[in-house]
């Protein structure tokens, strides 16, 4: 089976392979990979993929499809997995008008775009009650000081679109909101909500025509060079949790019941659903990707391979269970990822303990 990944230079593409390949015996593989910047590392991984390729960015719809139509057509691509945001729009746009140059996982364009806008998709799910309180807010407001009016401190505050937490930052203060604005230049609008001190929750839903075939839960508790990032959070998760939690996945369902209300959509596509909880251990959602997310092969390793799932419903596998699927996993499963390493599943009760302070090396 031949499979075109876009976006190889982050790491989503490269784990959804990851996942095929070591965890999935379903068929043969060859995957061919493309990307936008000449210096991302999954061009010149000639181990995972046979063929790579630089192409115009999407935001150039006639030469991007122009590259795109031409791998697919050479190559006698069978499928293409489209993770990154703006092809994933790119490509739900096209689906509305025309039909795709090859099968693939894209979601309507009305449910991928709402989703992509925080703020927006924050203030379709208010009623519902959700989402946490939030105000969304642009750069040269000039009565920001509203925001703690409504909110009190401390509050969360990040870019109104985009993922990695792009913007987010704990707001104590008015003059620490002013200066967290200046050096996010590239941020014209942002969302203020407040801050939830819970736990850090995802839950994975994979739709096909209209139906929820298969989810799963987890927890993401630090983060790769956390340090880095002033709010601690970069996107990718270096230590997680696999959890067996029903009730998010009702919470889930029930928030893209509503997207799918009020776009007039069929949900269709792969979700992830991101959750943190109050300070009563209420889950509030914060975001929903219209994609998978980076540690979907740690998922795969313990037994929740989505990426098998998609790529047999796009084959249109005869075989393939389609009835409803809630993976769960044994009790104290966790997973450790880091730059360039494979995952790690183990039992949270096996991670090292600190050595006792009386302790010590005695020479020989």
């Amino acid at each position: 089976m031949k499979i075109l990944f876009t976006g190889v230079g982050g790491p989503t593409p490269r784990s959804f392979a990851q996942s095929l390949l070591k965890y999935s015996t379903y068929t043969d593989w060859e995957f061919f990979g493309t990307d936008i910047n000449p210096l991302s590392i999954g061009l010149y991984q000639s181990d995972l993929f046979q063929e790579s390729y630089l192409i115009p960015p999407a935001s150039e719809p006639e030469s991007y499809w122009k590259a795109i139509e031409g791998i697919i057509v050479e190559k006698s691509i069978d499928m293409a997995i489209i993770l990154p945001e703006l092809e994933v729009i790119e490509w739900s746009k096209r689906k509305e008008t025309d039909s795709l140059p090859c099968p693939a996982l894209i979601p309507d364009f009305s449910v991928a775009e709402l989703l992509i806008d925080k703020a927006h998709m924050t203030s379709i799910l208010a009623n519902e009650k959700l989402v946490p309180q939030s105000v969304e807010f642009e750069r040269f407001d000039p009565n920001l000081e509203k925001i703690a009016e409504t909110l009190g401190y401390p509050y969360w505050v990040r870019s109104s679109s985009g993922s990695s937490g792009l913007g987010s930052l704990q707001i104590n203060s008015l003059e620490e909101l002013k200066n967290w604005i200046h050096i996010n230049p590239m941020v014209s609008t942002f969302l203020a909500s407040e801050y939830l001190p819970g736990r850090n929750l995802a839950c994975k839903l994979l739709y096909w025509n209209g139906a929820l075939v298969r989810a799963a839960t987890g927890e993401r508790v630090e983060y790769i060079m956390s340090k880095v990032a002033p709010s601690g959070i970069t996107g990718n998760t270096s230590f997680g949790r696999l959890l067996n939690e029903p009730k998010l996945v009702e919470l889930s369902k029930r928030a893209m019941e509503t997207i799918a209300k009020h776009t007039d959509s069929t949900l269709h596509g792969f979700f992830t659903a991101d959750f943190k909880e109050d300070a009563e251990g209420n889950p509030l959602i914060t975001e929903i990707n219209v994609r998978h997310v980076a540690f979907t092969q740690c998922f795969a390793s313990a037994g929740a391979n989505f990426a098998e799932d998609t790529v047999r419903l796009l084959a249109q596998d005869p075989t393939f269970d389609q009835s409803f699927k809630h993976y769960t996993f044994e009790e104290g499963l966790i997973f450790l990822r880091d730059v360039d390493e494979l995952p790690i599943i183990m039992k949270e009760a096996d991670l090292l303990k600190p050595l006792s302070k009386d302790w010590h090396v005695v020479s020989s």
